[in-house]
């Protein structure tokens, strides 16, 4: 290990405890703490690029729940002991969010610089929430990052024509859908495929198997994510200090999530909504009253002709103007 002390380093949040952040970088592992500078935001004016000096006009606290999540690629100042201080977030590719608990209207960043967004579901035993899945689906849509479907626990459906028909509904929209059992290894080599040298993100309730499914991928990767978790109570919580992000063997790397009953929508307004659901996109501004339009009671909606025609899900139709209440 290095004694170099004060050295400029750069590398990547893997795991957050209260007040302290674990940073890989070049195969070591360095504890970090947060600058008090890095929860405040510097705004310089406007001055000659060429201008060797600056003089800060305003100072603007960071509305973040937290400014560092998982996954963010930071520059830290090492103290040569194995410890740091993060003096600088590096500019996010993606970010997964939602309202922050407690915070008001401030922004809780689950995880940062993912590559896709993994709703996990069970076939049976609890049954799929629907309605949860789509609010997913919104939010990786409003993050702009592919999402993967993944349905669990395959050997204890059996032939389901239920599940068939309402995953089918997916699949037509282009959401790529893979079933999977970690009992008979049914559909893990494919999934590993989608893993493979991608940095992924699993959402999904408690009791859909994600322990079980992460142990059938990697042998021992559920009992680490699970021990990460530990001590986490209550169904609704939602703790960023145990979330981990763990290098898979195949190659690419894994974030877990614990089980939330709620995934809030950040920044989506009700305007937008239509076009966060791909099979509504293309009717939007298409209705009589244009983009006022919230596609409930309003006459000459494009996006209720298209319901009524078959082009869009009744299912979806019905997630929409669920989640459109309560919007901006």
């Amino acid at each position: 290990m290095s004694t170099d002390s004060n050295q400029d380093g750069l590398g990547v949040v893997y795991r957050k405890t209260t007040g302290h952040y674990t940073v890989h970088t070049n195969g070591r592992e360095i504890d970090c703490e947060l600058s008090s500078l890095i929860r405040k935001q510097l705004i310089y004016p406007i001055a000659d690029p060429t201008s060797l000096r600056h003089n800060v006009r305003e100072v603007r606290e960071i509305e973040h729940a937290d400014p560092v999540a998982i996954g963010d690629r930071v520059r830290f100042i090492a103290a040569g002991d194995g410890t740091g201080l993060i003096n600088e977030v590096l500019p996010r590719r993606s970010r997964l969010s939602r309202p922050a608990p407690g915070y008001g209207a401030n922004e809780q960043v689950i995880v940062a610089n993912v590559d896709r967004v993994i709703p996990v579901f069970a076939a049976a035993s609890p049954t799929p929430k629907w309605g949860l899945l789509d609010r997913y689906l919104v939010s990786a849509e409003s993050s702009e990052i592919p999402a993967l479907i993944v349905v669990t626990k395959l050997d204890l459906a059996g032939p389901d024509r239920k599940l068939d028909e309402a995953l089918d509904i997916y699949r037509r929209i282009g959401y790529p859908v893979r079933m999977v059992s970690a009992v008979t290894g049914e559909g893990l080599d494919k999934l590993r495929q989608e893993l493979h040298g991608r940095t992924s993100v699993l959402v999904g309730k408690s009791g859909v198997g994600k322990t079980t499914l992460l142990n059938a991928l990697q042998p021992g990767l559920g009992l680490r994510v699970k021990e990460v978790g530990r001590g986490g109570q209550g169904k609704g919580r939602h703790t960023t200090t145990h979330l981990e992000m763990f290098d898979l063997d195949f190659g690419g790397a894994l974030v877990d999530t614990p089980g939330m009953r709620e995934f809030g929508l950040w920044d989506v307004r009700g305007g937008d909504l239509a076009l966060l659901f791909p099979e509504m996109a293309g009717y939007v501004g298409r209705c009589r009253f244009g983009l006022s339009c919230r596609h409930n009671e309003e006459p000459g909606c494009a996006v209720r002709k298209a319901v009524m025609a078959g082009q869009v899900s009744p299912q979806r139709y019905q997630s929409y103007m669920r989640l459109s209440e309560g919007l901006p």
